[in-house]
């Protein structure tokens, strides 16, 4: 394995653990978060979310992707200056745009209130306005790092992230609850949403003013002209905005659906009972966020990795590249999706079951048995889309996940509108969408990098070990399902005893190579 392609496993590796730990720190803070402000009070949080979340994707997903990629490019070819340009121009791109959604969010937090129907949160959508100028800003410098193969300042800012909301946000809340109610709880714990990223911003501007002396070309230095502002602008435009509406097509989606499944349900239900199911499935959405953290690393870098292999004409390069990504979304997916299949119940109890009724976990449960599923497909989407968007042709993730949203928004219209189905239609909603998604992206890598499938590959040495992984977990859970929902520790050693075998497994069927492991020796492939 040569150094170059030991680097994009360790880059993935990089923000893939950073995002595994965010999401677990991000999971366990809802839980001492429901504690604090009430199911009232995390209505109000989850309400402001889907609407904030749709901004964030319109202000700043694109650009920073594209910058990733123009970056890489650049550095490729020798051309550091170019490199540094187009990052500050980004910049002061990125800024703006921030500035503009913090002030729409602001003035316009009123009508967002009115169109949740829910009044009181229009304060916590005050208190998380700024951070959308925050995380803005904060990813021009993410682009930029990542663009040089520098993964580190992005996985520290996200813990910075997460350990700000822990640290900020709960005491807020407290704070907020003994002045005002849940209103004014979930409006702290909002508030320190936005402090925390300020943190991080920071962090990224001081290790860019540290490492900017050491930012070296990959090539040759070059002669090359500065390219005009313009041309620059036009890029990452041209770049950004089929990236920015593919990124926004799925917080859209969420956002609608906190429209959509309620007002479907109170046709059958009591409002009540309409809001306590959608609660629970959101729930179920946070914890399969969890390792669909790896595959958001995964695409973030294939994108600067099958870029500058595409600049530098390195057509087996990219190939090689591409093929590696799609197995390591399978070496990931299958397992997270079967394993969360398995302890749904255990987990949901471990995790709530002093807020919850028996009735509603076993909802939950059987919710996420099917999201659960969602995981390997959605993998398979992220890493594909990375490398068409490294390939330059951002269009077409944008194109299949709009056909697979439509797809998912028919599926809730005719399935949730039955008393009999209800809420669990929703997850195989979600699931057409990113099978029909990921099929579509999957068919157009192939023909973009003639890359040939190899079923033993992808599919079937990490299926062989995913098999592995799950006889024992299944076996373990039906003979001692309520201890381990009722014990951290159990919990801990069967998610431990699950990790160690199917990563014994994995190794021996050849769904991860030893060459790929950290702190290995290894030899050229």
């Amino acid at each position: 394995m040569t150094p170059r392609q030991r680097s994009l496993v360790g880059g993935i590796s990089i923000l893939a653990v950073a995002g595994l730990i965010c999401k677990v720190v991000g999971v366990l803070y809802r839980i001492p978060l429901a504690n604090l402000i009430g199911p009232p009070g995390m209505g109000v949080y989850n309400q402001v979310f889907p609407t904030y979340n749709l901004m964030l994707a319109i202000s700043s997903a694109g650009i920073p992707v594209a910058i990733s990629r123009m970056v890489a490019g650049s550095l490729a070819r020798g051309d550091a200056g170019n490199a540094r340009r187009t990052f500050h121009i980004a910049l002061i791109m990125l800024s703006l745009l921030g500035l503009v959604s913090m002030l729409a969010m602001m003035l316009f937090s009123g009508r967002f209130a009115q169109a949740t129907g829910t009044a009181e949160s229009r304060t916590g959508f005050v208190m998380i306005a700024p951070s959308l100028f925050f995380v803005c800003a904060m990813s021009a410098f993410r682009g930029y790092m990542q663009g040089q193969r520098r993964m580190w300042p992005t996985a520290i800012s996200q813990l910075i992230e997460q350990v700000g909301k822990v640290g900020v946000a709960l005491p807020l809340a407290y704070a907020g609850m003994a002045r005002g109610g849940f209103v004014l709880g979930a409006a702290g714990a909002l508030l320190g949403t936005t402090i925390a990223e300020g943190a991080a911003m920071l962090y990224m501007m001081a290790d860019y003013v540290v490492a900017r002396p050491r930012v070296t070309p990959m090539a040759a230095p070059s002669t090359s002209r500065p390219e005009p502002a313009k041309a620059i602008a036009r890029e990452l435009m041209v770049t950004a905005i089929p990236i920015t509406i593919g990124a926004s097509i799925v917080p859209l989606a969420g956002t609608v659906d906190s429209f959509m499944l309620v007002r479907q349900m109170k046709a059958y239900l009591p409002e009540l009972e309409a809001l306590s199911r959608y609660g629970i499935y959101g729930l179920v959405l946070s914890l399969i966020n969890v390792p669909t953290a790896l595959a958001m690393a995964m695409s973030a870098n294939l994108v600067p990795a099958i870029s500058a292999k595409r600049a530098r004409g390195e057509h087996g390069g990219v190939k090689h590249d591409a093929a590696t990504g799609i197995r390591l979304a399978m070496v990931v997916g299958l397992p997270s999706s079967v394993g969360m299949s398995l302890l749904a119940l255990p987990i949901l109890m471990l995790l709530f079951g002093r807020e919850y009724t028996p009735e509603q976990l076993r909802l939950g449960a059987s919710l996420l048995r099917i999201s659960s599923l969602t995981i390997v497909v959605f993998t398979l989407v992220q890493a594909t889309s990375g490398i068409l968007q490294g390939m330059r042709k951002q269009r077409i993730p944008m194109y299949t996940l709009a056909a697979g949203i439509v797809v998912k928004i028919a599926i809730n219209y005719t399935a949730v509108n039955r008393p009999e189905i209800n809420i669990g239609g929703a997850p195989y909603a979600s699931l057409a969408c990113y099978i029909l998604s990921g099929g579509l992206n999957l068919h157009y890598v192939i023909k973009a990098t003639g890359l040939k499938w190899s079923w033993r590959e992808m599919v079937i040495q990490p299926g062989i070990a995913t098999l592995v992984m799950a006889l024992p977990v299944a076996g373990i859970n039906a003979l001692w399902g309520q201890r381990i929902a009722q014990s951290w520790l159990l919990m801990g050693l069967v998610l431990a005893g699950a990790v160690v075998l199917y990563g014994f497994a994995a190794l021996k069927t050849g769904a991860v190579r030893y060459s790929e492991l950290p702190g290995k020796r290894h030899r050229r492939d």
